[in-house]
């Protein structure tokens, strides 16, 4: 009877959480589409500068021509019948439009950085929790001892340095000072063009060219879990349950593994969701200053030269993403925690 009544309560609650984000990605493609509509300008004005600068022809003859591109990519109509083509093209046909810069499908455009973009970010995600849950645990269990001390003065250095900033610091001495030829792409030439699995020689250049990015966001995203690790376990340690375990006689590894620990894990859980859009936060900003291509990049490019379904796509899909993990984690969150299956099963 209690599994019937488990399986329901967090049947009720994924539907619910589920019928929440419908809402929700509707407002996302609205304000991705959109985002880009609200500069001065479009990718029409942007090409009528650039042709003036180096065709030499008059503002006129461009201006002429600007506006013949603009009805030509059919940015001459209102906002919102550009955006319900772009809705009906994505929902009827998968079709993210066309690059109005690389020329061809923004899918491919996109596609080719996206799941770039997503190893580098889970990577950095993996590394991030394992580390600073651990971390914390540590931290936790020798409070104002010399760990914790160090520990709490690199979480401070995570939050307070930005990560652009110690970006410019490995690009100056990496690329500067060492003379390294691994930056600004993913891999070297050799590795470039080859075919099938990995190689191990392919993984290790890799690495070698995307490691500030790892470095930079398992440190950062590892102080953001270590301080809430700490924090959350400190607070349980100090509750009854705990102080009765201990007057049992339990072991203080046992009382703090199968009793702190678990029950310290909820809130971090639950902010799981906010952690993957911070960190892929974090590598869309080193990859800039660094030139690595992922989606960084491209964001950048897109959005200073209008091409408004690229940049649209882009903050759609990484929204999308964020959106996605706040399930995922709200999800794992209610599996755990039977409070939240009984509140779902009793409101419904």
């Amino acid at each position: 009877m209690g599994h019937i009544f488990f399986s329901m309560g967090f049947l009720v609650f994924f539907i619910k959480r589920a019928l929440a984000t419908i809402p929700l990605l509707f407002a996302i493609t609205v304000v991705a589409f959109t985002l880009l509509q609200a500069m001065p300008g479009d990718y029409a004005d942007q090409w009528k500068n650039q042709t003036m600068m180096l065709g030499g022809i008059s503002e006129e003859e461009a201006q002429i021509q600007a506006d013949e591109l603009r009805v030509k990519l059919g940015l001459d109509k209102p906002v919102y019948i550009q955006y319900f083509n772009w809705v009906k093209d994505l929902t009827l046909y998968w079709d993210l439009g066309e690059s109005f810069i690389q020329k061809r499908s923004v899918n491919e455009v996109v596609g080719d950085r996206i799941p770039r973009t997503l190893l580098l970010a889970f990577i950095c995600y993996f590394n991030a929790v394992t580390i600073g849950i651990l971390a914390g645990v540590y931290a936790a269990t020798h409070q104002y001892q010399i760990g914790d001390q160090v520990a709490t003065v690199l979480t401070f250095l995570a939050f307070s340095i930005p990560k652009f900033i110690i970006a410019i610091f490995i690009l100056y001495f990496w690329a500067i000072k060492f003379h390294s030829p691994y930056y600004g792409s993913l891999f070297s030439q050799e590795y470039v063009l080859q075919e099938g699995w990995w190689s191990l020689a392919k993984t290790w250049d890799f690495f070698l060219h995307t490691w500030p990015i790892i470095a930079v966001g398992s440190f950062v995203g590892a102080g953001y879990q270590m301080r809430m690790m700490r924090g959350n376990l400190l607070d349980v340690l100090k509750m009854q349950f705990i102080e009765t375990a201990r007057a049992k006689g339990l072991k203080e590894s046992k009382i703090i593994w199968k009793h702190g620990v678990p029950n310290a894990l909820h809130p971090i859980i639950m902010n799981q969701g906010r952690s993957v859009g911070y960190l892929i936060e974090g590598e869309i900003e080193v990859a800039i200053v660094l030139a690595i291509p992922t989606v960084g990049p491209l964001i950048l490019s897109s959005v200073s030269s209008m091409d408004i379904y690229v940049a649209s796509s882009i903050f759609m899909i990484l929204s999308l993403i964020l959106v996605i993990g706040n399930f995922v984690a709200d999800c794992i969150l209610a599996l755990l925690d039977p409070r939240i299956r009984d509140m779902a099963g009793g409101a419904a």
